[in-house]
Parts: structure tokens; sequence; C-alpha cells
């Protein structure tokens, strides 16, 4: 039990806050990963003001120079893999593979920012004025703010962070509260690069004090958010009052087509994969499986004897595919989600228990319920737990109609062989990414990430596409 405490930095300062919050792990309760500082309303500003300042110097700084930090931060994410990941997995619940993947992860994201950094480059045009000549090129939007949620403490913050700093912007970071040792751990790498002085802030704290006070500001140029669609749209009424430009990632409800003709093994680890590993706190995960009426048995008898041989339990045990869920709360959310299917008419065919663990931590076993409708409150909801639900229709069209039929739009996906079909899907399924015979959960770094309707708001994540967010255009007229 570390009973240390772990400070914001704010101006390149490590420095107290108003209180601080014990860190515990939801896989073991009595493991208090440390104490996180608490920023308050005026640390906030603080740390408003310092980035102000850091930016603009950091906005001069030699293209090198940038790439050669960037490149630093990802080399001792991965090189610390291994003990960053264990830390992660205490801290979140998930489990130690994945602890160190996400953490792995990471350290990609900064490698690839360090590329795009060198990768700048304006366009030239002539007018339609003779003698004129036109310079297209992209500057830094400012100053930052970046919120991240607690279910990829690391990666999330780290596509966020990485072209944020590469395009020359300074940034203000506010983690979950849930998950501050990944933050304060990032934070800390960052720090020792010799960004100037307030080019990077981490400003632990609740939503109601941090949080808002961060997507009131007229201070800050541009904020990212990753988190529910209730804060969502708070936090882009909030931002547009000042015009601040606002990019938003927040639910999902996310479906796996089984098609007749699909190869039953590749479904069955595809929908295990997507629903469950991670505890199904994925913003990807596909708690919705549609199945068509000729398979529809077969898969869910061949999905149940595959989810009685998951190993749920201590994340830090070797072998272990699934672990806790995040805290309490929502462990009890995903067994009263459970009762609402049943009292729904849904059937549970496996799982949806409770689990008692060596250590006292939130544990359940993954749940599948069967004989579901796409209008009960289980299939319209994002649980986000270890559900899935079977919903079986007649055919292709149904189940698309019944995948577009949510209002939701991240991610679908669908198993078949017929590629007359999967090319119709990729066309027609009303989402920001689709996956065909690949889980709904699991996408690249170096490509767009983003959904529809309730999905997303705003430009894309990661890949090119994000300096669309963290630019702005600049057009310059020349007479020679």
């Amino acid at each position: 039990m570390s009973t240390d405490i772990f400070r914001n930095y704010i101006n390149g300062e490590w420095v107290t806050g108003s209180s601080s919050l014990a860190n515990i792990s939801p896989a073991n309760v009595q493991d208090v990963l440390g104490h996180y500082a608490q920023a308050d309303a005026g640390q906030v500003e603080q740390a408003l003001a310092a980035a102000r300042a850091g930016q603009a110097q950091w906005q001069q700084s030699g293209l090198e120079q940038r790439y050669q930090v960037l490149m630093a931060i990802g080399d001792e994410l991965i090189a610390r893999k291994a003990e960053l990941g264990e830390q992660l997995a205490r801290e979140e619940g998930k489990t130690l593979a994945e602890g160190m993947g996400e953490v792995y992860r990471s350290g990609q994201f900064f490698h690839y920012y360090a590329a795009e950094v060198l990768r700048q480059m304006g366009e030239t045009a002539d007018s339609v004025r003779p003698g004129v000549e036109i310079e297209t090129r992209r500057e830094p939007v400012g100053v930052v703010a970046v919120i991240t949620p607690w279910n990829f403490p690391m990666a999330t913050a780290a596509w966020k962070i990485a072209p944020a700093l590469a395009f020359g912007n300074a940034v203000v970071f506010k983690p979950a509260n849930a998950v501050p040792a990944s933050a304060w751990a990032l934070t800390e790498i960052i720090a020792r690069q010799g960004l100037p002085v307030g080019t990077f802030n981490l400003v632990m704290g609740s939503g109601a004090t941090v949080g808002d006070a961060l997507i009131h500001s007229p201070k800050i140029d541009a904020l990212s958010f990753t988190g529910s669609v209730e804060t969502g749209r708070k936090v882009a009424a909030a931002t547009a009052v000042n015009f601040v430009r606002c990019q938003l990632e927040m639910g999902s409800k996310n479906a796996l087509i089984v098609l007749d003709d699909a190869d039953l093994e590749q479904a069955v680890d595809c929908a295990l994969n997507g629903a469950f590993f991670g505890t199904g706190q994925k913003c990807t995960a596909s708690s919705r499986l549609i199945v068509t009426a000729g398979v529809h048995d077969r898969f869910v008898a061949r999905l149940v004897e595959r989810m009685g041989e998951l190993k749920v339990g201590y994340p830090l045990r070797e072998g272990m595919q699934i672990g806790a869920v995040i805290d309490g709360k929502q462990l009890e959310q995903n067994l009263r989600y459970i009762e609402q299917a049943k009292a729904e008419g849904a059937r549970l065919a496996c799982g949806g228990e409770r689990i008692e663990e060596e250590y006292e931590g939130f544990y359940m076993r993954p749940a599948l319920f069967v004989d579901t409708r796409n209008d009960m409150q289980i299939n319209r909801d994002e649980v986000f737990g270890p559900i899935a639900c079977v919903i079986k229709v007649d055919d292709y069209e149904q189940a698309l109609a019944t995948l577009n039929d949510t209002d939701f739009g991240l991610t679908a996906g669908i198993m078949t062989q017929s590629l007359k079909v999967a090319s119709d899907f990729k066309r027609r399924a009303k989402t920001g990414c689709v996956m065909v015979n690949l889980p709904t959960a699991g996408t690249d770094y170096h490509v767009p990430f983003g959904g529809r309707k309730n999905s997303s708001f705003g430009p894309r994540e990661q890949g090119t596409y994000a300096r669309e967010f963290y630019t702005v255009v600049k057009t310059t007229y020349i007479r020679a």
C-alpha cells in the first residue's frame, strides 16, 4: 500500500492540490496505488496561463527538437511497458497482457506523431490575379485542453497529447479521477523532455471542478474529450459559447453480424474478443450480436461453450483473460442491467453473476442474453460491461437494418465469406469504422478513428486526420 502523494504538474513544477484522492485498485481494494492531488479552479487558471506562455515558445521550436521529444517519450513508454503495464492493470482492472499492450501502443502513438512532425508541408498556388502567388500552411491552434476517460487511461491520452505537441500546441491534461496513476506516469516522462515551461500541464481532479473549469474557459483554443454522451453534450454547449473548437468521442452500441455462411469458429472468436475482452469496457465493444436464423443455434451453443472456458479473475495472475470491472458503482450498474433484461423477457444463457476472488474486488462472469429484441433497453443503452445480447434475424437485409437502428455509430462488424455481401456492408453500415471478419474492437493508430450519430462530434482522431483538429490553416498572398 502506497501512502505517497503524487502532485499535479503546473508551469514546470510539481504542486499539491486542495486535497488528495486515494487511487484504489478495483482488482484488490486493499491495494492503494497512491494518493493523487486534486486541483482546484484556481490551479486550472494557473495551468492555462502557463500553457499560453509555453505554447508561444514551443511553436517556435525547430522540427528536429519536436521530433526528438516525441521519439524520446515513445521510446521510454515502450521500454517500460512491463512496469507501467502492471501499474495500469492494477489501476484499471484489465489483464496484465492488456495493460502492457496499451502502454506499448501509447509509445507507438508518440513515434507516429514524431514522424508527422517532419511531414508538415504547405502548398503553393497561382492566384487568379496576375503576378500574385499563394501559399497555404498549417499552424498550431494554441492551447489544447485534453479530457480522457478511465477505460484506456494511457492510450487515449497518448493519441490526443502526441498530435497536440507534434503540431506545436500546449496541453492542459485532465485525466479521469479513477485512473490518475497512468496519467501521472505519462506526465513524469513528458516533464523530463525539456519542453518550454508551461507547454504541458497535468491537472488531476473531479469533473465538477477541474472539468467544468476547462470546458467553460475562454482561455483554451481547442478541447478534445472522450467520455459519455451526457457529458459530451455539456462539453459541446460550454465550448460553443466561447467559439472553442471541440472534438468529442462518446457512446456506442456496436453490433457484430454473423451470417449463415460465416466461419463459425472465427465468428465465435470475434464475438468473444469484441464483446468481453477488456471486461467489455471498450467504446468499440460488440454488445449486440445479430445472427441469422440458419446459424443462430450453432453459434449460440458454441459461444456459450467458449464463454465457460474464459479465465476471469485477478488481472496480474498469469493466464487471466478478463479482469475486474472499474469500480463498485459500475459493477452494480452492470448487474442492474442484467435484471432489467430478464424483466424485459431476455433469457440469460450464460454468466451474469458476481464472482468472489482471492482478492476483494469487482468481478463478474461475462453475460450472454438470447431471445432479445433490438428495442429492449439492454440493446439501446451503452452498458459498458461484459454483457452481450444475441438478436436473431431472418437474413442479411434484416440484420443490416437492425444494426443501423441505433442512436450510435462507432464500429460495426460482419462475419461472412461473401465478397458481394461484405462490399455492400462496407457501404451501408452507418458507422465510422467497419470490420469484416474481425472483432469490432481493435483499431490501428495510423488511420482515422471516430463515429457517427451520438458516437462522435468534430474532426476525426488519429492518423493524418488529427491535423484537422490540432492545426489552423493560414493562406498567404504575395505580390513579388
